[in-house]
């Protein structure tokens, strides 16, 4: 079993990944959404957070490089805290911040919470990557501060073109963010470990919509 593998399972398990017909934001029709707000309990917020420190782990074997993590307001702050929690259990302890949306006027002050990120090679951990704008005020806060975008990590890769049903546009959102940042983005899962997933599976109720997502992917996928 791969990390992707048991991701997309447990998110099954917790209804986070439901298959159907679902409009999304730019107006098309999806065989399937994925809803990390789901996650809201301990128990599966922490096997959330064991399969981001996973992928950073996996990553840091292979070579990549990262001294702290960096959760973007609001969703973000509860992913960052949550990883470095998984990773220090793991025995890889590493410092972690936030921002807030407004600005305290009292006590230490400012937008930014957590550890000091100046100096330091930062990973952004996220859901998803929709429009990219999460991840453009998570760069610049910590451009800001002296500190180095070191990629970004979200659970899930739609793999899916930019733009509405009428207008497709060549890249995805997560393309965008590497082409404009020279930023590598890990997910924990991506649309094609679920075609893979949903090929191998042996659930009747879950390889009817195999063709549905594989045909959505021709159409609008990377």
């Amino acid at each position: 079993m791969t990390i992707a593998t048991d991701f997309i399972q447990f998110a099954l398990n917790q209804n986070v990944l439901r298959f159907g017909e679902f409009k999304t934001k730019a107006g098309r029709l999806s065989p399937y959404f994925f809803n990390a707000g789901l996650f809201n309990d301990g128990s599966s917020l922490l096997t959330l957070a064991n399969a981001y420190a996973d992928v950073l782990i996996e990553r840091r074997a292979a070579g990549f490089e990262f001294d702290m993590l960096f959760g973007p307001a609001y969703k973000g702050i509860t992913l960052a805290a949550a990883t470095a929690m998984a990773l220090a259990a793991k025995g890889h302890n590493v410092p972690y911040a936030y921002n807030r949306k407004e600005a305290k006027d009292h006590g230490e002050g400012g937008h930014l919470v957590g550890a000091d990120m100046a100096g330091q090679r930062v990973v952004i951990i996220d859901d998803v990557i929709s429009a990219g704008t999460s991840v453009r005020e998570s760069v610049d806060i910590i451009k800001a501060v002296n500190a180095t975008p070191a990629a970004v990590l979200i659970a899930l890769d739609r793999m899916e073109r930019s733009g509405t049903d009428t207008d497709i546009g060549v890249h995805s959102a997560v393309q965008a963010v590497q082409a404009e940042y020279n930023l590598p983005v890990y997910a924990i899962a991506s649309l094609a470990d679920l075609i893979i997933y949903l090929s191998q599976t042996d659930s009747t109720e879950l390889t009817e919509y195999r063709e549905k997502v594989t045909a959505y992917r021709a159409r609008y996928g990377i």
